[in-house]
């Protein structure tokens, strides 16, 4: 089984706990207006690589792992979209003593292969696009209704979850969304481990323009450091036992 790799990265410290080996790989189902990776988004791939030669790579930085409570997080796009590969690389990882990590928008079908999925990660890192089904879809072009169950299930499961949420003026990044946001996630508190706040920034606009994309937020202003602030406040009001990040 071989993987649409997108690329990889060696030390990556923003994509899970301690220092971690990220790896990237091609497709998503959505395509949301504000993504810095569209280039990840077709399925189809310019490297290929097996489960044990993505891990031989890996070797090199056990050391680091070890040290510092890392491991390997798997990225995209969107690795659900590789179910079969996924399974394969989990129950090499596990062999292996290494932790691994899943960051997700969750948009998959919880059938066997997702089960499986969800058995063998230690970790996910899903991203909430948006907490209002209306927004969902304008903001994704997808439903949210499949993530909401994807969330629900991997906190039944007991498995521990960070949630990630894009701030972006004029969308998500108001204190009427912070407030719907911790509505949304509230039924999780004390599953969910960690809310990490991700403030909008401009540094994949050229990679839409490269793709010849039009992108949508053209105008709109990196999220600051104050107004991040802010929403943080209001959502440790709603989930006052989760870490906000």
């Amino acid at each position: 089984m071989k993987a649409a790799v997108h690329s990889f990265e060696t030390a990556g410290t923003l994509d899970g706990p301690g220092i971690r080996f990220v790896l990237f790989l091609h497709g998503c189902p959505m395509r949301c207006i504000f993504c810095h990776n569209p280039d990840t988004w077709a399925a189809g791939a310019k490297k290929l690589m097996s489960a044990e030669e993505i891990f031989s790579e890996i070797k090199k930085y056990s050391a680091f792992f070890a040290a510092s409570g890392g491991g390997v997080t798997v990225s995209g796009g969107e690795p659900l979209m590789q179910p079969d590969f996924l399974i394969e690389f989990l129950e090499l990882l596990k062999r292996n003593s290494v932790h691994s990590a899943i960051d997700t928008c969750g948009c998959a079908d919880l059938d066997a292969k997702a089960e499986k999925i969800i058995e063998l990660a230690d970790m996910f890192l899903l991203d909430v696009k948006h907490a209002d089904p209306d927004g969902h879809i304008a903001l994704t072009g997808k439903s949210a209704e499949k993530p909401r169950k994807f969330l629900e299930r991997i906190c039944g499961a007991g498995k521990r979850v960070w949630i990630r949420c894009v701030l972006v003026n004029g969308i998500t990044a108001g204190a009427e969304y912070a407030e719907k946001l911790g509505e949304y996630l509230k039924p999780f508190e004390g599953k969910i481990e960690r809310v990490e706040l991700l403030p909008y920034h401009t540094l994949g606009v050229q990679k839409w323009r490269e793709l010849g994309l039009d992108y949508k937020l053209e105008g709109v202003a990196p999220t600051s450091p104050e107004t991040a602030a802010g929403f943080r406040k209001i959502l440790q009001g709603k989930l006052p036992v989760t870490e906000i990040a």
